[in-house]
């Protein structure tokens, strides 16, 4: 990626937070290396948005009032005290740690002002994520709001402002597993597989002038049949006459222009294009700007790859997952992207970017993202690293019988329409915010039959919506004959196959679950669980080697991926590879990696 981005993307913004304050994270629990090198003046710095990016932009991390009040009572004019942005109040980083009862909301609020040069055009105020219904309030009056935890929204506050200093309020409501909107593995009574509840702002809040007239967004899809990227620009503000250029680079020379009338797709061309791979993971710069009388109205970098998700017929028959129309073995850990400090928010992007490497280390090429979704920059570092993401929807509302040995043939789950409509947004949300990121390589609507309803239709529609990655529909169980690509096996503690379908994609979604508690890096030392136990590391990788072992005797008579349980212990699972504050990992790295490698190499990849 050319310079510029490059800084933008690494290195602190436009950051004009609040001097910090006395602060320490809260708790007595288990930490990561990380916790101490949180900077309360302004956490998680670094720009949040890869695929979009402006130079100018300014952070609003930091310090925030906050005060937790009954459903019914009005904003508070005074408050409990600071909580530190964005770590949800139960978590140790938020400095608070405490939890909502079932009629409480959670207000924030914080004071910022504005560079007089950013008072023209608009001012968009972006949210990376709240969880889960957020109102907003710019100096008293309520200019937007979101429901939905997992996505970002943004909201164009420059009607609102006044002279001077602004007071921005943020009320959040969150009913966790008492309501029905997808949640993940959040419970208000934590246990086994299901964690701590999380509350409130978790990613990124930050401010971003730009043109009344501008690039709102950008949708790239490659083609690498017609060794072509289309690019469909969306522009607010256009008017008659306004061309869209659109320039790629790779390495700074320039491989592909293009021009057309805003509003219209583009394409451009590229020979002797370069294929992302996880052992090649070619991010090619993309400009673009927005031309009105022949000057720059609004101009955007971000990147994009080529490279393809299909299914394939192979050697042996058997229909496989291809990359780049080569079969390809996709293998990777079960990632729930949790941490003992900030529950669902990585104490800082060093530690985002963390987990990805690790998982490389070991000799992976894949990571299944676990019913939750991270901030964008966790796909970035995806991207650019060179890992496959099989993306799930985060769970929620009522669960029918689950059935995993057989295809369903049961009742599922009766939802209220107001409870389908909020699952189809929030998943539309999330399929558009991804879209972009080449590491995506398949979708996963429902897992374990966890609210599971209308499954063909939510995969026909998933399919239909994103034909360009690979949609399991039903991860684990409650399988359709004609519901998505892939029919994905859960086998505990080792892999194997008890259900088998010719005319689809075979894959084991889940397996493993080796665990072992290391003494001094537990989360609740007197309560642990794992599939199965053993004493020590050697133990652990005698039966990790001999699972994957099973899984490599399974490829030839048509296993096409697999997922391990897990990359982390989480809370009182203990069954990661590494401990849960990631100081200590559970494994032999060297044979992890060697046979890890001869797996994902199976297939020829």
């Amino acid at each position: 990626m050319n310079q510029t981005i490059l800084t933008l993307l690494f290195a602190a913004g436009s950051i004009l937070s609040a001097p910090a304050q006395a602060w320490q994270p809260a708790g007595d629990k288990i930490k990561t290396a990380w916790a101490d090198k949180v900077d309360p003046a302004c956490p998680l710095p670094e720009y949040p948005r890869p695929t979009l990016v402006r130079p100018a932009w300014q952070n609003l991390n930091g310090h925030w009032n906050y005060a937790i009040r009954p459903a019914d009572a009005p904003q508070p004019e005074l408050f409990d005290g600071k909580i530190l942005v964005p770590y949800p109040v139960e978590s140790s980083l938020s400095g608070v740690q405490r939890r909502l009862a079932e009629n409480e909301v959670l207000w924030y609020e914080r004071r910022f002002t504005v560079p007089a040069e950013w008072r023209q055009g608009a001012l968009l105020l972006h949210f990376g994520a709240v969880d889960w219904e957020a109102d907003v309030y710019l100096n008293g009056i309520r200019v937007g709001g979101h429901k939905g935890g997992y996505t970002a929204f943004s909201i164009d506050i420059a009607p609102y402002l006044t002279r001077g200093e602004q007071t921005l309020a943020v009320r959040v409501a969150d009913p966790t597993d008492r309501g029905t909107q997808p949640r993940g593995k959040q419970v208000t009574e934590a246990r086994t597989i299901w964690y701590t509840p999380v509350t409130g702002i978790w990613q990124t809040v930050w401010l971003e002038p730009v043109p009344e007239s501008r690039i709102a967004s950008l949708r790239t899809t490659p083609d690498i049949d017609t060794k072509s990227l289309t690019v469909e620009a969306a522009i607010v503000g256009a008017r008659r006459g306004d061309i869209v250029e659109i320039t790629l680079r790779d390495n700074g020379r320039t491989v592909a222009e293009a021009r057309a009338a805003a509003g219209e797709p583009l394409r451009l061309t590229l020979p002797e294009m370069k294929l992302w791979t996880p052992d090649t993971p070619m991010l090619y710069d993309l400009e673009t700007t927005l031309l009105r009388g022949g000057k720059s109205v609004d101009r955007v970098g971000s990147y994009a790859a080529m490279r393809k998700n299909s299914v394939v017929r192979g050697k042996e028959g058997f229909l496989r997952l291809a990359l780049n129309d080569r079969e390809c073995f996709q293998f990777g850990p079960l990632d729930q992207g949790w941490w003992p400090d900030g529950l669902y928010t990585a104490p800082t992007d060093e530690a985002l970017a963390y987990d990805i490497i690790k998982t490389k280390d070991l000799g992976f090429n894949m990571i299944r993202k676990h019913v939750k979704v991270e901030p964008e920059r966790w796909y970035w570092h995806c991207d650019r690293l060179g890992i496959l993401v099989w993306q799930d929807m985060p769970n929620g509302g009522p669960s029918p019988e689950w059935q995993n040995n057989r295809y369903f043939d049961g009742t599922e789950a009766k939802r209220t329409a107001e409870s389908e409509a909020q699952f189809r947004k929030e998943w539309k949300e999330i399929v558009d915010q991804l879209y972009n990121h080449p590491s995506v390589a398949m979708w996963v609507p429902f897992n374990e039959a966890w609210g599971q309803f209308r499954t063909e239709e939510i995969a026909r529609w998933t399919k239909d919506y994103d034909p360009t990655r690979i949609v399991n529909a039903a991860s684990g169980g409650n399988f359709y004959p004609d519901a998505g690509e892939v029919l994905d096996i859960h086998s505990y503690p080792h892999p194997r196959f008890f259900l088998f379908d010719i005319g689809r994609v075979n894959v084991i979604g889940e397996y493993g679950g080796i665990g072992l508690p290391l003494e001094g890096h537990l989360w609740q030392p007197d309560q642990n669980w794992g599939y199965v136990r053993f004493k020590n590391a050697g133990e652990v990788t005698d039966e990790y080697v001999r699972y994957a072992e099973m899984l490599e005797r399974l490829i030839p008579t048509g296993c096409s991926g697999a997922v391990y349980t897990q990359t982390t212990d989480v809370e009182i699972e203990v069954n990661g590879l590494m401990t849960y504050d990631r100081k200590r990992m559970k494994v032999d790295e060297r044979r992890l990696h060697e046979v890890n490698q001869r797996l994902c190499r199976s297939l020829g990849q």
